[in-house]
């Protein structure tokens, strides 16, 4: 195959329109999160991403899973996080099996914040899905995107 392709061509068209349709999801929720929280889309999926943390065996994410799941380089993450925390919605400590680990919780006043925006956020979410399906290209990936509502995403 050559980058002239047909194949490669209509690939390169389907990534362009997956990346229209995030870009504007990832928008509609900056702009509602921005206003009625203070807080970046970012901010809010490292909030939901470690408030679903547990006790259990492998409960807590080491800083490289976190910046996965936040898809951020590990310095972007942990700057961050230094971030949340310096606002007191984060707080870091010691693994205590192994002193060199350390694990991000989110405070009660993160907990808070998190549990506030969270209806925001599934309603900008909601909104972006919906005006997406009027434009006919992308369409077809709300579909998909739906379909996937019942399907766990590893981390």
């Amino acid at each position: 195959m050559t980058a002239t392709d047909p194949a490669m061509t209509a690939l390169a068209h389907s990534w362009s329109a997956l990346s229209l349709l995030h870009g504007r999801i990832e928008g509609r929720i900056e702009r509602a999160l921005q206003a009625a929280h203070d807080l970046s889309a970012r901010e809010y999926a490292l909030l939901d991403v470690l408030s679903r943390q547990h006790d259990g065996e492998g409960g807590h994410l080491q800083m490289r899973q976190v910046a996965e799941s936040v898809v951020l380089s590990q310095s972007a993450t942990t700057r961050l996080v230094t971030r949340l925390e310096n606002r007191g919605l984060l707080s870091r400590y010691l693994c205590a099996t192994d002193r060199r680990g350390i694990y991000t919780d989110v405070t009660d006043e993160g907990r808070r914040l998190l549990d506030e925006a969270r209806p925001t956020n599934n309603a900008a979410l909601r909104e972006a899905l919906d005006a997406a399906t009027s434009v006919p290209g992308l369409a077809p990936l709300v579909h998909a995107v739906e379909q996937l509502q019942s399907r766990p995403i590893p981390v």
